[in-house]
Formats: C-alpha cells, structure tokens, sequence
C-alpha cells in the first residue's frame, strides 16, 4: 500500500474527496515530495484523479463510491444539482438519471467523464445576482455534502435551459413522467419566491401560467385530478417518423 493512502487511511479521509490544501496538510515535506506521493498512488490505482487537483481512494481502496452529487459539486464548486437529476432525487420522477446535471454561475458550460464514476453536465442559466441559490438546500452524503435543487426549483430550471413556454402540467407530467401526487401538492404560493429569479421575461410568464394552472386545479377532488393526470401519462404516443392514418 502506497505511502499516500495510508496516510489518507490514517486521517479517517477514505471516503472524501481531497484537495491539493488538504493533500499538503496531510503529507510532511516539500511539494516535490508530495507530487511524487500522489503519482506513485495514481500509477498503482489506489488513488483516482476527478479533475486537475482533485483526488478520492479508488473504490477498490476505500471500499465505497461517492455519491455523483459530491463529484459533480468537488468538480465544479459553487454549482448545485438541478433539473432531471434533482427531480429523481426527490422521487418526482420515477427514472434514474444516466447524466447528473447542475447549474453553475458563469457563462460557460461544461461537461466531464470520470471513470468509473459517472458522467456530468454543467449549465449555465440567466440568473439574476444574489438569487442563485434560491430553493436550493445543503445536502449531506456521508461525511460530504452536496448542493442540491428543491423540486420546483429543478423544473423551473430546465425550462429556462430548454427556452420552453409553458407546456401545461399534462403535458409536463406525461414528458417526464411526474408522479401525480408531487403536482397535487404544490401551492401557488410556492412560485413566488422563484419569481424574481431568473432574468428573462419568458420565464417570468412561465410562472404566471404555471401559477394560474396551479389555482385553477380542485383540490376538494384530489383523487379525480390524480385520475386526470395519470390518464395524460396513459395515453399512447405515435410511433417516431409515423403519422396515423384516418
């Protein structure tokens, strides 16, 4: 076992992601020194590198993998989990996320592989300063943490990204695959914290038709709305490249 891993081992660190600051307080001597330590646990494949000055004990090593959410938040800090990856999290949607998707301040995307650990995309959206992380909460891992989107936040979200109108909720729910009883629940209230958020007036009129469907629904008939949106999702789609024939 590599010199660097024990030490790592011996900080009770196995399961975290560690900078170059923390690498330096954890190893005596000079940064040549350092540097060697880290290549000899990178070539023995004790030692895995996410991003330039970023590292995590192999799985075979640690004996775990880290959560996608803490990779994505140790590969670009500051940025937070959103959209389908959020939604998933939250059990509003039923299908496990392949990608995991966050938002990042800035202009510029970016994306990055990790092998073994997963695929990430970072977006930016047009935000309005100070609201950043507005709806989004601090969400532990094990011994980390990772930034991540509450629901209406993720949905909110990915209209902004994709430059959607709004689309109603049946058709929101039936793309998606939204879980019935998470609509059901929402308030129109809830909206107007995010209302300031985002700059462009598309989003603000995103808001305005969501929050008007959202008081339009019966809350007294919960269950026939259930009914309701589950048939929207029920219905047949056409065949890709087909059109039906009358």
């Amino acid at each position: 076992m590599e010199t660097l891993t024990k030490a790592i081992q011996a900080a009770y660190w196995q399961e975290r992601i560690l900078s170059e600051a923390q690498l330096a307080r954890l190893l005596d001597g000079s940064p040549q020194r350092r540097y060697n330590l880290v290549n000899r646990a990178l070539h023995g494949g004790e030692l895995l590198r996410l991003r330039r000055g970023c590292y995590r004990l192999a799985p075979a090593v640690s004996g775990s993998l880290p959560h996608p959410f803490v990779v994505a938040q140790a590969l670009r800090p500051g940025s937070y989990v959103s959209m389908e990856s959020a939604l998933s999290f939250h059990g509003w949607i039923p299908e496990a996320v392949p990608t995991t998707l966050s938002i990042l301040p800035g202009r510029r995307r970016d994306e990055a592989l990790v092998p073994g650990l997963g695929s990430f995309q970072f977006s930016p959206l047009a935000l309005r300063r100070g609201f950043f992380l507005e709806a989004v909460d601090r969400v532990p891992f094990g011994g980390q943490a990772a930034l991540v989107a509450r629901p209406l936040r993720a949905l909110l979200d990915r209209c902004c990204l994709l430059r959607q109108d709004w689309p109603g909720l049946a058709a929101v729910t039936q793309d998606l695959r939204i879980e019935p009883e998470m609509i059901l629940g929402l308030r129109p209230d809830d909206l107007e914290p995010l209302r300031p958020l985002y700059r462009h007036g598309r989003m603000r009129s995103l808001i305005d038709a969501l929050q008007r469907e959202l008081d339009s629904l019966p809350r007294g008939a919960a269950s026939s709305s259930i009914c309701c949106v589950s048939a929207w999702r029920a219905m047949p789609r056409p065949m890709p490249g087909r059109r039906s024939r009358h």
